[in-house]
């Protein structure tokens, strides 16, 4: 029985949760696959407020839809202001917000009562010295300024939740936990990792594409691959900004690149299935620097080796399941794709090896009962609402 059934049971009564996010996707990786769908299925009332199209449910989970906004200045305004309101209207008994945006509607709600959990997805402040829009000499002040009110902030809410041990250091120890991004073992259930070698040549990378993302390394090292190998290099994701793309179509490697754009979770399983090699050439930005990027673990859950930055914790997790590369060298990038695909046996055992360490302890499973665990601690018992609430 999983982590998640056993503790299912403890679950006494209906308690409605609600997660507030104005900048994911409403079927985001974390928020909705992971977090929401495992507290429906421990018994929780979940409501998901997002950008979406249309209200919808699925898995026990209702989406309760708010526009999309049309920049970074909506989001932050007139989308938050939809989501503080569309999450108070749920009346749910805990709250959980998951972009530094929301956090000083996340207070009021904690004003008027409800218990909020308060979700930090990466390192913000050091996030935002890497920010492409903002001024450089500005971006140290702003850093400085939303560390400490993050920080502030945080401790006046009921529980904090992080990705990495660095992270939650920047939090109250007593209302911080971890939950690592890795992936859902059912997802890869059916993976055929003995196929591998019968694969066409292609090269993944999944995940936002911008500058700092090493998209521009992963096209010029994909032209500096042997023609003789038929390699390509597959996009899944979205360009930021926008105006990226056409830069670099103007790269050599920009004839065996693919775009493909944003896709749902069963295609990208299909493009993990598909591919010979899982790329993460990230930036040594301080923000990367402690990170565990969810598509890492799913390269190795699906039997992918990895070309990934030589990050020293990277190194300590993949341990043998993927080469490292200096991440701003175009050319040592290369030459990892070609070794793995002019050695098909020796990049398999790397991707099974990679694929046992996933099944055996690196997988979302053993995190789940961390989130119920919280969300037990922060419930308590609900507090009474009138219907008007």
């Amino acid at each position: 029985m999983s982590a998640v059934a056993l503790v299912a049971e403890q679950v006494s009564g209906p308690i409605r949760v609600a997660h507030l996010t104005s900048t994911h996707e409403a079927f985001d990786t974390r928020i909705f696959w992971k977090e929401c769908r495992t507290l429906a299925l421990a018994g929780y009332d979940v409501t998901l407020v997002a950008p979406h199209d249309v209200d919808v449910s699925r898995d026990g989970v209702r989406i309760a839809a708010v526009p999309r906004p049309g920049g970074r200045g909506e989001r932050a305004t007139r989308t938050a202001w939809r989501v503080f309101r569309a999450g108070w209207r749920s009346r749910a008994h805990v709250i959980h917000v998951h972009d530094p945006e929301l956090l000083p509607w996340a207070l009021l709600m904690k004003l008027l009562g409800r218990r909020v959990i308060y979700d930090a997805h990466e390192n913000l402040p050091k996030d935002i010295r890497s920010k492409h829009y903002l001024p450089g000499p500005l971006r140290a002040l702003v850093a400085a300024v939303v560390d400490l009110l993050e920080r502030a902030a945080c401790t006046c809410l009921d529980g904090v939740v992080t990705v990495t041990p660095g992270i939650a250091s920047r939090f109250p120890p007593g209302r911080t936990i971890v939950l690592r991004n890795f992936p859902l073992l059912a997802e890869f259930a059916a993976a055929t990792p003995g196929d591998y070698a019968a694969r066409r040549p292609v090269v993944l990378y999944l995940g936002g594409l911008n500058e700092i993302r090493g998209v521009r390394e992963m096209v010029r090292a994909i032209g500096r691959v042997k023609d003789s190998l038929g390699a390509e290099l597959w996009l899944v994701g979205r360009f930021d900004p926008p105006g990226l793309e056409h830069q670099l179509a103007a790269e050599p490697g920009w004839s065996r690149t693919r775009w493909l754009g944003w896709r749902t979770r069963e295609q990208v399983a299909l493009a993990l299935a598909a591919s010979r090699v899982g790329l993460l050439v990230l930036h040594p930005v301080p923000n990367h620097l402690d990170s565990l990027p969810i598509k890492l673990f799913e390269y190795m859950a699906a039997g992918l080796p990895v070309v990934a930055s030589r990050f020293p914790a990277w190194e300590r997790i993949v341990n043998g399941a993927g080469a490292f590369v200096d991440p701003l060298d175009a050319g040592a990038i290369a030459a990892e794709i070609e070794r793995l695909l002019e050695n098909p046996e020796d990049a398999a055992r790397m991707g099974e090896k990679g694929r046992a360490a996933v099944e055996q302890e690196l997988h979302w499973e053993r995190e789940a009962a961390g989130l119920i665990a919280l969300y037990q601690r922060v419930s308590g018992a609900p507090r009474a609402m009138s219907d008007g609430a």
